[in-house]
Parts: C-alpha cells; structure tokens; sequence
C-alpha cells in the first residue's frame, strides 16, 4: 500500500527557504491558477519497478546510484485557496539523465541506466507536502529529429475531487520556448517551472532542490 511521505515541517521549510516566492498562504479565495493540465504523453510507464518509493536514484539491491544531477524534488499540492491536500497520490515519471525513458516504444537510442527507478508514487502528508529524490532528466528527440523536448517531469495528481495531468519544466532551458507542449501551456507559464534553491545540510553538495507547487482548482 502507498503511504503518506513523511517530512519535517522544519526540513521541509527551511531547505526551500531560497525558493521565494513559492510559498503559498491559505485563505485567499480564488487566488492562485490552477496548475495547467497537459498531455500524458507516450511513455507512461508499463512494467513499473518492484521499487516504488520515494528515492529514484538507487534500486533496492543495487550498489550503485543512477547517472545524472540529483535532484530533490519537494513542493505542496493545494487548491485555489491555498488550502492544503492531504492525502492526494501522486505519480511521477520521466526520462532517465540520457534523455531514454524505460519503455519499449521509446525509439532513443540513448542508454538505459539500470540504476534509475524512472517512476514512483507517494500520497501527500496532513499538510499537502511531497517530496522525491531523483536526477534531472535529459532532453530527447520526437519523430522529427529536428525537433527535441527539453528536460520536464511527468506528474499524474488525484485529489479528493480532482485530477490533473500535467507535466514540470526547468527554470534557465533554451529548449522551452520552442517546446511544443510548454507552448500549449495558455495560462500561468511560470507555474510549470521549478524553482532551483542550493541543498541543505546533509544532502549530497552537487545536488539540487527543485521546489514546485500543484494547485488543484478544488482540491
């Protein structure tokens, strides 16, 4: 069975402390956009790893830890009002730092990595926090070798009365802009991207937090 993620409140905060302006104060009615729903896209995971928790950067059993930037991805999910979601299951998937998702009609040439999870699923705590521990994706080409996606993290959110699919963007990409799926984004572009704050004491010196908040219309 999924269970909640448990954060502290002071670990929670105080490593995310960088990332103004992503705090979000409960009770302004109506105040906050709701996060944009986006495609699912092709490669939602089809055999998911035995390993589902929380840390995609080591498999149970393996000694080593996957390629790439570790990245530890923490945010809230909450409705317009700001108001928390407690409970909401969140799934997450991506391609691993090569740009290759594990999926067997992901036509990349680019490298597996049998280190990487590639996907997970947790439920919010009493206070909407989550938090993953992964690496930061690659970019990958489409059909179109001319045309490439930049670097984003798929998100599949059910709260108690809404679900939304949608997917994370990376603050600094030059790929963004000519990104076909981040141009579908009408409103609220800014809520798609990650904010990037330093690690706190006892992470890992060359990782990074990703800090980024799901606003579910009702929650």
């Amino acid at each position: 069975m999924t269970q909640p993620i448990r954060i502290s409140r002071r670990r929670l905060i105080g490593s995310t402390a960088a990332a103004a302006g992503m705090a979000l104060v409960p009770g302004l009615a109506c105040a906050l956009e709701p996060t944009f729903f986006l495609e699912m896209g092709p490669f939602f995971p089809i055999e998911k790893p035995l390993d589902q928790d929380a840390d995609l950067t080591i498999i149970k059993g393996h000694s080593e830890r996957a390629h790439g930037e570790i990245l530890h991805l923490m945010g809230r999910v909450v409705n317009r009002k700001g108001e928390a979601v407690a409970g909401a299951r969140i799934e997450l998937w991506q391609a691993n730092k090569f740009g290759r998702y594990n999926h067997p009609s992901d036509p990349n040439p680019a490298p597996l990595d049998p280190n990487f999870q590639g996907s997970s699923v947790q439920l919010t705590d009493a206070e909407g926090r989550f938090r993953f521990k992964t690496v930061k994706p690659g970019p990958y080409p489409t059909g179109n070798p001319d045309v490439w996606r930049p670097p984003h993290i798929h998100f599949d959110v059910s709260g108690k009365s809404d679900r939304l699919v949608t997917q994370m963007f990376f603050p600094g990409e030059p790929m963004n802009e000519a990104d076909f799926v981040y141009h579908a984004i009408r409103r609220n572009k800014e809520g798609s991207i990650c904010k990037y704050a330093p690690p706190a004491a006892g992470m890992e010196p060359d990782s990074r937090i990703a800090y980024w908040d799901i606003v579910l219309p009702t929650g």
